[in-house]
């Protein structure tokens, strides 16, 4: 290495002892708050490389927690999603024990009001598959005592007649279907003419001459006439009337909602049924409705238990036996609704 030429060896030693004085000048000087002045400097000298390096380190601090965060809230929002999924079935299947539960307590209340006669609670266990004919199947047949052309109803109204039995089923024909047909009348005017089914929702009245009176949501009851349903049963409501030659072309909506049968009444006797309005629209009680789904619910006629969800009707006798011979349903034996 070349040396230091000799006549800038003293101003290089004179810069020496000029930085060594300044140096103890400032090991000498104390500020009141901050100390020795070399100090103020070196942390003034020191504190951006100090700021920098803790920001980079802390940057990836952050970084490293938040990917294992990321991996623990992706496994905890999967299982968040697995128990929700849970949940809704758990509700949804809450809701269906619900509806039924409310759909057998205005079984039970119907049956109540009408214990002197004979019918048979069943459930909807097939429909029909294609739509060239509306039917349904029932869970009882012969050996419960049901026969064709037997009528087929809800506490709504009329659903069909029994077609078909077997020993343990049964096949009704639903009002809708195009070969259906039922003696009924309008409820104002008692003018009675058939009503049948097209194939389709609503229902046709037939043979209402151009000279009646008929008026835009008038009621449309059984006139009994075709022997297989009593009087006064509700068919359905007139939506629309139009004028035809030489009959009036009328459709009506029926009272039964028959694309959403669960459970149904078959009646085992014409024997006359009272069905106003209020029975159209009836609602189960609150002592029912308010119970909890799957809580046994205690018959006022005979005080045994009633489950919500597994009651039946007790099957009886039809009424073409002999009056003489005929049954009486015991009160104790037809305490539920439910069909099994």
């Amino acid at each position: 290495m070349p040396g230091i030429p000799s006549r800038h060896k003293s101003i290089f030693l004179l810069a020496g002892v000029v930085l060594l004085q300044v140096l103890l000048l400032a090991l000498q000087i104390k500020r009141d708050s901050e100390g020795r002045l070399i100090r103020v400097w070196t942390v003034g000298a020191f504190s951006p490389f100090e700021r920098a390096g803790n920001h980079g380190i802390g940057h990836l601090r952050e970084t490293w927690r938040h990917y294992f965060a990321l991996q623990n809230a992706s496994r905890e929002n999967e299982q968040l999603r697995r128990e929700n999924d849970e949940l809704k079935m758990q509700v949804n299947q809450l809701q269906s024990k619900a509806t039924e539960a409310d759909r057998l307590a205005l079984l039970l209340n119907f049956h109540k009001s009408h214990e002197n006669v004979p019918m048979l609670g069943a459930r909807v266990i097939a429909t029909s598959a294609g739509t060239a004919s509306a039917t349904i199947m029932l869970d009882r047949g012969a050996k419960d005592h049901i026969k064709k052309n037997m009528g087929v109803i809800t506490p709504e109204g009329v659903v069909g007649k029994v077609v078909e039995v077997y020993d343990n089923t049964s096949e009704v024909l639903l009002l809708t279907d195009k070969d259906s047909g039922v003696g009924a009348m309008l409820g104002n005017s008692r003018v009675q003419s058939p009503v049948g089914g097209a194939g389709e929702p609503l229902l046709f009245m037939k043979y209402v001459p151009n000279d009646d009176v008929v008026n835009v949501g008038e009621r449309v009851v059984t006139s009994g006439m075709d022997k297989i349903f009593p009087r006064d049963l509700p068919i359905g409501t007139i939506t629309d009337i139009k004028p035809g030659n030489p009959f009036k072309s009328i459709r009506i909506r029926p009272s039964a909602n028959l694309e959403r049968l669960e459970e149904v009444i078959v009646l085992l006797t014409l024997q006359p049924l009272q069905m106003n309005q209020e029975t159209e629209t009836a609602k189960p009680s609150a002592s029912v409705a308010s119970k909890p789904v799957g809580e046994p619910t205690k018959s006022p006629s005979d005080g045994a238990a009633a489950k919500p969800a597994a009651a039946t009707l007790s099957p009886v006798k039809p009424a073409s036996a002999p009056a003489s011979s005929a049954p009486v349903p015991d009160p104790a034996n037809a305490a539920a609704v439910k069909p099994e």
